[in-house]
């Protein structure tokens, strides 16, 4: 084992023997606990979330569906710890994300979760790999490494390996998102947020975006939160929550 698998592993170790200790079972990735969100509106405060709860389960697919503007999207940034809440908190791998300064919280969110957004947010100006190996370099992997293990999930995982040194403007917008979802995965993440992950896209290209989702869950076991207008993609997931009037409810389509 190496210094950065060994590295890698610790965190998930301590996790698991924090989890019991934090209320969490083993098979609960991610847990929120009575969280609370509001935005200043001119003289008004929009409240946003009123108290969700919910938990994710390893290996698990979990849509999140309801109207625009209910504040799905700012729910996804609380899970992710990309926004702090109100009140309430966020437990992943056995820690209170909350509780993290804003350094701790940011090497944390690094290493745990992976994001897919509706836009690619990729790098114009650095090559399909290079923009998969910024999650590594950032968490201080070193270049060889960051470099060996970008190309291999791109050419392995996502099938763009002869797309390695191409910019996304040269890329098709299915193979930006592609080249996304690997930058998601690169670091191991047990959870991948994804908000409309294939909302850009046409039909053709949404439906490989959606099974390549699935294909990757069921080789390395991640847990996925996607928020999401499209009813099959929903209907695909284990399990579905609706967003409305601030809460989460678990329904079926």
């Amino acid at each position: 084992m190496n210094e950065n698998t060994a590295n890698e592993n610790a965190p998930n170790r301590a996790a698991q023997n924090e989890s019991a200790a934090n209320g969490m079972s083993e098979d609960v990735v991610l847990k929120a606990v009575d969280i609370h969100k509001s935005y200043p509106s001119g003289t008004e405060v929009i409240r946003v979330l009123r108290g969700v709860e919910l938990e994710i389960g390893a290996g698990r697919v979990v849509a999140v569906v309801g109207p625009s503007g209910i504040g799905k999207s700012t729910l996804l940034h609380m899970l992710g710890a990309l926004d702090r809440p109100d009140t309430g908190t966020v437990m992943a791998g056995g820690v209170d994300v909350f509780s993290l300064n804003d350094r701790d919280m940011a090497r944390f969110r690094n290493r745990t979760f992976g994001f897919v957004f509706q836009f690619h947010h990729l790098m114009p100006e650095l090559t399909a790999l290079e923009n998969v190996m910024m999650p590594c370099l950032i968490g201080g992997m070193s270049n060889a490494d960051a470099h060996e293990r970008a190309r291999e999930i791109l050419a392995r995982d996502v099938d763009l390996g002869g797309r390695l040194d191409h910019r996304p403007r040269e890329l098709s917008g299915g193979e930006q998102q592609r080249v996304a979802v690997a930058r998601a995965l690169v670091m191991r993440p047990s959870v991948v947020l994804a908000d409309e992950p294939s909302g850009n896209l046409d039909p053709e290209s949404s439906d490989a975006l959606h099974e390549l989702i699935w294909n990757l869950r069921g080789r390395y076991g991640q847990s996925f939160v996607i928020v999401t207008h499209n009813l099959e993609l929903a209907r695909r997931a284990d399990r579905v929550l609706k967003l409305f009037d601030g809460v989460v409810r678990e329904v079926s389509l």
